[in-house]
């Protein structure tokens, strides 16, 4: 079983399901070329994708390209089922930092062919996370600054008040789908400037206020 920490507890969770929303800052689906959609774009990575801070994302064999997402990752505290944006909060136990890591040229084969890319998105050590922040020592999960730098280059510089679809709707979308339990996490979608990264390669994620995630490429 895999688990992630609570910072300034002994309490770990055993982690569920990871629910990623895609398209979810406007810069980024620009950069991208996507259009702007109606709704949440939604998809899992299984809890086996998870590595901590000093370990390494592999690229696996059948890639050429791995792009790097930062994104604010939600620690699903409580069961809820059609949950209401009102409520949301209640359910949330912290917050944290992830990486999305995608293989951009097996993503863009697959969506030309108008197939599923979980395996652009899914592969194991393609979820880097870090240890999350109680709820209550966050403010505002949607005034924080969120940066990435690739060997000192900074790559990603956005703010999470630049979220099309808050923390609260998506809860409410996501759980009006799949039912949330304790130790699902919900990653919230990158900023700007994504961008490749290559066996050797040392990144370097901040939130402000959540602490750092280090990891390798190999």
């Amino acid at each position: 079983m895999i688990s992630v920490r609570l910072q300034g507890s002994s309490r770990n969770f055993t982690v569920g399901k990871i629910v990623c929303l895609g398209r979810n800052y406007a810069e980024h689906i620009r950069e991208l070329g996507n259009e702007t959609p109606e709704e949440p774009v939604v998809f899992l990575k299984p809890a086996t994708s998870l590595i901590r801070a000093g370990e390494k994302i592999v690229i696996p064999p059948y890639a050429r390209e791995c792009h790097h997402e930062v994104e604010l990752a939600v620690l699903i505290g409580h069961y809820g089922r059609n949950i209401a944006a009102s409520a949301a909060y209640a359910h949330v136990a912290g917050y944290g930092i992830a990486l999305d890591m995608t293989l951009r040229d097996v993503q863009e084969r697959l969506k030309k062919k108008g197939l599923p890319w979980e395996i652009a998105k899914a592969f194991d050590t393609s979820c880097p996370i870090s240890d999350f922040a109680p709820r209550e020592r966050v403010a505002d999960p949607h005034d924080l600054k969120i940066r990435l730098w690739v060997n000192g280059e900074l790559r990603q510089d956005g703010h999470t008040g630049q979220m099309i679809h808050r923390i609260p709707e998506i809860i409410a979308y996501v759980s009006a789908i799949f039912t949330l339990e304790e130790g699902d996490i919900i990653l919230t979608g990158t900023p700007a400037g994504v961008g490749p990264v290559r066996g050797g390669d040392r990144i370097h994620a901040e939130i402000e206020g959540l602490g750092v995630l280090d990891v390798g490429v190999e």
